[in-house]
This record gives C-alpha cells, structure tokens and sequence, in this order.
C-alpha cells in the first residue's frame, strides 16, 4: 500500500480500505479481537429464575447510567434462570453494547453480570484494550445506526458487528489513548457531580427563602405553613401581565440573524437561545415591542412542553418570541422585582398551581388567566431583592459550571475524533 507522510504530525500513514492510518496501525474486524455476546431473559413466569445475586442489565440501566461503569442493575437473576436461557456471564471489564432501540450505548461492568437479547456485549482478546474499544464503540455510533434495521426498532445483529472494520494501533498506544480521553471524563463527571450538588444547595435554599425569608423571627400561619408576618400572599393578576409572542411566518426563517423562541426552547434549564431558528436582523426594529430582554421570565403555553418556565439569560440577545409562548410583564417597578419573580417561578409549587386549570388533555394549554390568578408569597421589594440575589449568585455558579462542562465535552469530542483515527499520535 502506499505509504504517505504527515506534514503535521511527520507521521507515516498508508492507505487502507477505511481511509489512511498510521503506517504501524492495523485495519482489523471487531469480531478478530472482541467475543460477540448477546444477551437472553430468562422465563417471567418462573419466580425462581429472578432475584438471585446475578446483575441483569437491560439497555435502560446502560442509558440512564451516570458515568462509564455499570456495577448495579434494576434486575437481578440466580444461576438457575441464567442457565435456564442460555446467557452467558460476562466477566468483569466486557464492554456492554446496546444493539436494540438505543444502538451503540456502553458501559464496562466492574461485576460479573448477565444481559437480556438487547446487547452485542464485547469481551476482548489478547489484542485489544477493553477501554480502546470503549472509546472506539462510541465513536462507531453513526456506522451502528446506520446498520440498523427494523420497523418497530433499530436493531444491529451480532454478525454486521463482528463485520465492523476499524483502526487498531498497538497495545501500549491503545492504552495511553485511553489514558487521556478517561482523564477528560474523569474531569467531566467531577464537573457534573458539582453542577448537581450545587443544584441541590439551590432547591433547599429556595425552600426556606421563600417562605422563611432572612432574619425574621415573628411568623404566622397560613395554608402552606408558617410566613413571616411582614409577608403576604398576593394573586399575581395584581402585578403581572401575561403578553404572547408574535405569529412569526416560517418562510421567514433564516440560518443566522435574531434567535426566535419558541415553546421548544422554554426549558426547564432556561431558555435555549442557542437552539433558535432565527429571523432577519431587520424584524428588531419592526418588532420591537417582542423583543427580549435578560431575565425575562418565559412560559410554554401549550404542545409538549406545555408549563415549561424558564428565563432568559444574559447572552445571545436580542432575540424574539413566538406564539405560544409568554412573556409575563411586571405593571409596576415598585410592585415585585423581576429576579425574584423569576425564582418563585421556578419553584414546584409555582409550576403546580399554573396546570392545575390548563385547558386540554394530553398537551393542556395555559392561558394569560391561569398565570395572572395564580397567588404566591409576596416579601417587602428590598428583601424580595436581596433573596433574589443569593439565589442568582448559585444560578451563576451552576451556570459557569456547566460552561466548563461543555468545554470539556468539546475538548474529548475532539481528541477522540484525532487520537482514536491516528491523526494525532501520542508517545508512549
């Protein structure tokens, strides 16, 4: 084969059915240096066969997984129901591959453990780094899915996995790969653990904000507990108005210019600016009076994501908003503060009270109504600024925590796309 030369890295490279790969790289099936395992359930039927000391790992324990390693199933079987089945025990280190409906998920068990019939699982040979090819099947998703077949699901049979052709350096280069791509995502999950012990800080903050305050030590009871008696319950009709957004024309989407929200982008974790269609420049003027501004606070007023609040963050702007979706417009500047409006919002028992009198079925809608006649906790304005701002300093950590993470996700989405292709060689 014809070997060819890097001017970037100086590195040799020849060429080979899947493209050029270092020169002392080898193009090789997956079936040559991975056992192929599916998996089997045992009868339902027989209660003997289930809550034994075996792991029995389905897809949803590998999808709904936090990390890279599986040592815990909802299911558990006895030796008699995995022999009944015919399923194998996967030893400890396999790489568990989803291969029905959700294709290509993975997970390496650190427990013995058995699969039902939705898993290609891979246990590796003498050849292969069981972590490389972790890395390598994640990498592989779009080919797996594009060998997938079925009309109720996707499914990939054992055989076009053995058949899948990848490039394969050696053993030590396998594992110092692995080495820097399991540090990113050491880094990561650490960053994760932190976004969701920061959240949980914020949910037990707000609970006893918003309905203790800070500093008072005279309460009176109410229907929802104990409140300080400067404090006051108020319809919301009183200080707020609901405003729809503006009927925008598709024909006017473009693929850059001012991000136009819509329902789907009023999320639990704010408003998505990033994920907006967008309209001409030019509409801001037109439309001004649908202009957004930061901390807005926006509802869903119907389809799937109906009752979704969320609030709009200080970047991307300025954007517009789409029918259906509401902006609630504060009457009066001494009346309630933005920022404290946009917590309480927040809150379970705000987003409770808004569906209780949706119109509708499956996907209820809200109107302008339901908001308005909706009664919260109203603070004097100094003290509903100061809780507001406690709890926005712990949205903004959350916040640079989770910038941080998806810099990490780009930085290991890039390194995996170079070191696990050979274009960028590692020393070893």
């Amino acid at each position: 084969m014809e070997q060819v030369s890097s001017l970037k890295t100086g590195v040799k490279y020849k060429d080979t059915p899947i493209g050029k790969i270092p020169v002392d790289w080898e193009v090789v099936r997956l079936g040559d240096v991975c056992d192929v395992i599916g998996g089997s359930t045992p009868s339902t039927k027989n209660n003997e066969y289930w809550g034994g000391e075996i792991p029995f790992a389905t897809p949803t324990d590998i999808t709904s997984l936090q990390g890279r390693e599986i040592s815990d199933t909802k299911q558990s079987i006895t030796q008699e129901g995995l022999s009944s089945c015919g399923a194998r025990l996967l030893p400890v280190g396999s790489v568990l591959l989803t291969s029905r409906a959700t294709l290509g998920a993975c997970a390496i068990n650190t427990k013995p453990m058995a699969t039902n019939q939705g898993f290609a699982s891979l246990v590796c040979n003498e050849m292969a780094y069981n972590w490389f090819i972790f890395y390598k099947m994640i990498a592989l998703q779009q080919e797996l899915d594009r060998l997938g077949s079925g009309s109720t699901f996707k499914e990939v049979s054992k055989s076009s996995i053995r058949s899948l052709n990848f490039s394969l350096p050696p053993l030590p280069e396998q594992k110092r790969i692995t080495d820097i791509l399991t540090t990113v995502d050491g880094a990561i999950e650490k960053t994760t653990q932190i976004i969701d012990k920061t959240k949980e800080l914020k949910k037990g903050l707000m609970q006893r904000l918003l309905t203790r305050g800070i500093g008072h030590k005279k309460f009176k009871k109410t229907e929802i507990g104990e409140i300080p008696v400067e404090w006051e319950f108020v319809n919301l009709g009183k200080m707020i108005y609901l405003q729809g957004g503006f009927a925008f024309k598709s024909n006017n989407y473009e693929g850059k210019g001012l991000p136009l929200v819509r329902i789907s982008n009023v999320t639990p974790n704010g408003v998505m600016l990033n994920e907006c269609v967008c309209l001409p420049d030019s509409f801001a003027e037109q439309f001004s009076s649908f202009l957004l501004e930061p901390g807005d606070v926006l509802v869903a007023m119907s389809g799937a994501t109906t009752g979704k609040i969320g609030v709009v963050p200080n970047k991307d702007l300025p954007a517009l908003f789409n029918q259906r979706v509401g902006r609630f417009v504060i009457k009066g500047s001494n009346l309630i503060a933005k920022s404290y409006l946009a917590q309480v919002a927040l809150t379970k028992r705000f987003k409770q009270d808004l569906l209780i009198d949706a119109a509708g079925g499956a996907q209820p809608n809200v109107s302008g109504k339901n908001i308005e006649k909706i009664t919260i906790l109203l603070p004097p304005l100094q003290e509903q600024k100061k809780i507001a701002d406690i709890l926005t300093s712990i949205d903004n950590e959350i916040e640079k925590e989770s910038n941080h993470k998806e810099q990490l996700e780009l930085l290991k989405k890039g390194l995996m796309q170079v070191l696990l292709t050979g274009k960028l060689r590692v020393a070893v």
